[in-house]
């Protein structure tokens, strides 16, 4: 099978995210913004990554991954998130600071290094921030997730995941002992701002923004 250049998977998992997993079209601005480039640099990319075969594009309509596209990305994906279990589980680094590293060992080739890594870790389902990782068919495991802001008082969650990963939001949540797997029980909502207040592993009770709480994804009990 044919080789994408490193900044080539970059592109491709970038489209990929940004298509919800390739159940919709994305257009070139919103590619240049989550890469950080301009969106003529997109356009050349995007010529070359449909030559490839890995996505489609219609004028003033947008991109689509394709089928082959699709397999490619989630290989990426899953090298990524295998070595964020490796880098926290076994070299112990902290949850905010792997994921540049992982950005770096994702697109290493060997097949049977990422089998063997997999191996090592017991097949790990979900990353440390909570993100399922692909299996070698590409197909990943799933949480019936909520955002926990639209959970009502009384509810109880466990925290499965988080859709900002970026270090100030790891830290914040850090310092205030909320962590993957933490037992979160909705004590209270604020109806001015949508603040909430939790009680978190039946032990402490704090209150959190409606910013925060968009960015927890739960599954309820």
């Amino acid at each position: 099978m044919f080789e994408l250049s490193f900044a080539e998977e970059n592109y491709l998992k970038a489209i990929y995210h940004l298509s919800a997993d390739g159940k919709r079209q994305v257009n070139t601005n919103a590619i240049a913004e989550r890469l950080e480039t301009r969106p003529a640099s997109v356009s050349d990319m995007i010529r070359k990554l449909s030559e490839k075969g890995v996505v489609t594009y219609v004028k003033y309509q947008g991109v689509n991954i394709t089928e082959v596209g699709k397999k490619k990305a989630l290989w990426v994906i899953r090298k990524h998130r295998l070595w964020e279990v490796f880098l926290v589980n076994k070299l112990n680094f902290h949850w905010d600071e792997v994921h540049d590293i992982a950005e770096q060992l994702e697109h290493i080739r060997s097949s049977l290094l990422i089998s063997r890594l997999d191996e090592f870790l017991e097949f790990p389902k979900f990353d440390p921030h909570g993100d399922p990782i692909p299996n070698a068919e590409g197909i990943m495991s799933s949480n019936p997730m909520t955002i926990l802001s639209e959970l009502p008082i009384g509810k109880t969650a466990e925290l499965v995941s988080m859709k900002d990963t970026g270090a100030v939001f790891l830290n914040y949540l850090d310092r205030t002992g909320l962590k993957i797997g933490s037992k979160i029980n909705i004590v209270d909502k604020m109806e001015f701002d949508g603040s909430m207040e939790i009680m978190v592993d039946q032990d402490k009770t704090m209150s959190i923004s409606k910013q925060v709480s968009d960015n927890l994804l739960v599954i309820t009990e």
